[in-house]
């Protein structure tokens, strides 16, 4: 995200602030807060305000400066009267009004692996609620304030059960496999462009794409992970893929598998089975495959039970009525994988 639209935003001068989300954003409506003025912070420190007798106004001849850091966000958003949402959104009003004194266009934060944004009800706790209503509000008053978000196909889902309206603030933009031709020059453009001594010859395009089914990510981690070798052993000029098969599944998989009871793991390795894979499957398909395989099958009561939970952990979502995909691209071929590994190497995953 950073790559492609972060040059776009500033060279329209927008300021652009952000990170990755984490769980621990979304544990209580204060973390976020703190999330998104730490993010803020970074920008705003560079900008200045002038204090008097303990009051926040703006800039004068004979008035000492203030800088907008981290602190200063902090000790003014606690200082707001109202709820934790309240105190947010007079926080960043108050940003705004300085930031629109400049030359500044407007500020863009953005959120990568943005899936994990959820409520907490059971707590009494709505972060994500809070982001939207905030956002929602400024951009009402004319602050130019934007949020973007990208992550796996379960955002959209979560923002929409959080706020009716969530679907009209945002413009969703999918971005799924590329064609083979795109795959191509997603390997062998960049090493032009930096007039790189090596290339990938035909055999080694064809297996990168084959094998990272054309996700932009998986092609990323393997041309990454090629350079890496060759750099390593610059003798062997050969593509490692099953070592690197074996990275990506520790480093990207295996975290999602760890989350996992011994019944959802065959829950979804059902899944992975079915003809369908990366694509959508319905409860009765589930229930079938389960007969066929070497595990106590499942009844229909069984899948409509464990689906939601394997939905909550972010690994499956509802696309329409009866019909679910797995949220993880090409999680089905590691969940094969997992299970046809011999019980040495399976240890390496518990």
């Amino acid at each position: 995200m950073d790559d492609e639209f972060k040059p776009i935003a500033q060279k329209e001068n927008w300021v652009w602030v952000g990170s990755d989300f984490a769980e621990s954003s979304f544990l209580s409506e204060a973390n976020l807060c703190l999330r998104l003025l730490t993010d803020l912070a970074v920008y705003t420190s560079s900008l200045s305000v002038a204090s008097s007798e303990g009051t926040f106004g703006f800039i004068a001849d004979q008035q000492p400066k203030q800088s907008l850091s981290f602190d200063f966000l902090w000790t003014l958003f606690e200082s707001q009267p109202g709820l934790v949402v309240d105190k947010l959104k007079s926080t960043l009003e108050f940003v705004w009004n300085v930031v629109k004194t400049k030359s500044t266009k407007g500020i863009v934060f953005a959120y990568d692996e943005a899936q994990v944004v959820r409520d907490r009800a059971d707590k009494d706790q709505y972060p994500l609620a809070a982001l939207l209503e905030t956002f929602q509000s400024l951009q009402r008053k004319g602050a130019r304030f934007m949020l973007l978000l990208t992550g796996l196909p379960t955002l959209f889902p979560k923002l929409v059960e959080s706020r009716t309206y969530a679907e009209r603030m945002f413009a969703l933009l999918e971005i799924g496999r590329l064609s083979r031709q795109a795959s191509r020059d997603a390997i062998e453009i960049p090493l032009k462009r930096n007039n790189s001594p090596w290339s990938f010859n035909e055999e080694g395009v064809q297996k990168i794409i084959d094998v990272s089914d054309g996700y932009p990510y998986f092609i990323q981690f393997i041309c990454r992970e090629t350079f890496d070798s060759l750099v390593a052993n610059p003798h062997d000029r050969s593509i490692p893929m099953d070592a690197i098969i074996r990275k990506l599944d520790s480093d990207f998989f295996a975290g999602r598998w760890e989350i996992l009871t011994d019944r959802q793991r065959e829950l979804l390795y059902c899944v992975s089975m079915l003809d369908c894979e990366d694509q959508e499957f319905a409860i009765p398909e589930i229930v079938e495959m389960s007969v066929k395989l070497d595990i106590k099958p499942f009844v229909y009561g069984d899948v409509s039970q464990l689906l939601p939970r394997l939905i909550d952990k972010g690994l499956v979502y509802k696309n329409r009525l009866g019909k679910y995909c797995l949220a993880v691209p090409l999680f089905s071929g590691f969940i094969k994988r997992r299970f046809n590994m011999p019980d040495h190497q399976k240890k390496l995953f518990e």
